[in-house]
C-alpha cells in the first residue's frame, strides 16, 4: 500500500519536531543520520509544493491579465 504523502503543514511541522530534538539534545547519536535523512526528504517535499503553487499562482495571475 502507497504512503499518503504528508502535506506541507504536516512536513513542517516534522521538520519543527526534528530541529527541536537536535537543539534540545533530545535525540540519541544513533538516530541522528536516520533523523538528517528525513529531515532532508522532508525539505525537498515543502520545495516541490512551493514550486508547485508558486507555478499555479504565476498562471492564475497570467489568466488574469489575458
Amino acid at each position: 500500500m502507497a504512503k499518503k504523502t504528508e502535506s506541507y503543514q504536516e512536513a513542517v511541522d516534522k521538520l519543527r519536531l526534528i530541529v527541536n530534538e537536535i537543539e534540545n539534545g533530545n535525540l540519541d547519536v544513533d538516530l541522528l543520520s536516520e533523523k538528517v535523512r528525513e529531515a532532508t526528504r522532508l525539505i525537498k517535499l515543502c520545495k516541490e509544493k512551493l514550486y508547485k503553487v508558486d507555478e499555479e499562482v504565476k498562471k492564475v495571475l497570467e489568466e488574469l491579465d489575458a
